[in-house]
């Protein structure tokens, strides 16, 4: 597995508009090779054991099974997921089964180049995984990515992002990588150092400068609430 190889992908879509809109979006994008297209879930399956891409990009309401049963049944062999839906009702059952990422129709050039920053993003970690150690004492966090070592005071987070089995740490400067779930990183640390806004998302609570309706401004960061997260973050005392 090398982070510098093509990423094969593939299409699951019963709409021939929204497949054409993909494929050719994707095309703009050189790390990402098409290797077939499907319109239902029955040949995407065939297709995922035949061809073993590394992502899929599908859409959840189909003819016959749904997306969310497909990606259920492969899971184990797709690295990769992208739910394109028009339904944002799903959004918790794409992330439940580790979707990379959960795009709501209708399709964006903008949006579509945020997923696929992050997709390269996590494949270069999991190309590298192991690489990326993190010791954490106190109130510093040590950070071993490659051959390099990183000692960050807990006080220069400003947040946190889940990706996948990797948590990203980001700060005024510079983000790092780490291996291992954001939820298994929040149990390392204070309590009350880092408020959970997001199933993708924890802050700092005392980089919090703001709050929307739907939004907690982190300094110069907008990051969004989620749902389950919004009482928590109502009760919040700036």
């Amino acid at each position: 597995m090398n982070d510098k190889d093509p990423i094969k992908y593939i299409i699951v879509d019963d709409r021939p508009l929204d497949q054409m809109m993909v494929r050719a979006m994707a095309a703009d994008h050189r790390m990402l090779h098409h290797a077939g297209t499907f319109s239902n879930t029955l040949e995407a399956l065939a297709a995922i054991k035949a061809l073993r891409p590394e992502l899929v990009f599908l859409d959840i309401e189909m003819p016959g099974s749904s997306g969310i049963e497909l990606l259920k049944t492969v899971r184990d062999i797709v690295p990769m997921a992208v739910f394109i839906t028009s339904f944002p009702d799903f959004a918790l059952n794409g992330f439940e089964l580790a979707a990379l990422d959960y795009i709501l129709k209708p399709l964006t050039e903008e949006r579509f180049a945020q997923c696929i920053k992050r997709v390269l993003e996590y494949w270069e970690m999991k190309c590298k995984s192991g690489a990326y150690d993190i010791l954490i004492e106190k109130d510093i966090i040590t950070i071993k990515q490659g051959h390099d070592k990183m000692r960050l005071s807990m006080n220069e987070i400003i947040y946190l992002e889940a990706l996948h089995d990797y948590t990203k740490i980001y700060t005024e400067t510079k983000s790092y990588i780490t291996i291992g779930a954001l939820s298994n990183f929040l149990e390392q640390i204070p309590a009350d150092h880092f408020l959970r806004i997001h199933r993708s998302y924890a802050v700092a609570g005392n980089k919090i400068t703001g709050i929307k309706k739907n939004e907690v401004l982190c300094e110069k960061i907008t990051l969004p609430i989620g749902k389950t997260y919004k009482q928590t973050i109502a009760n919040l005392k700036l």
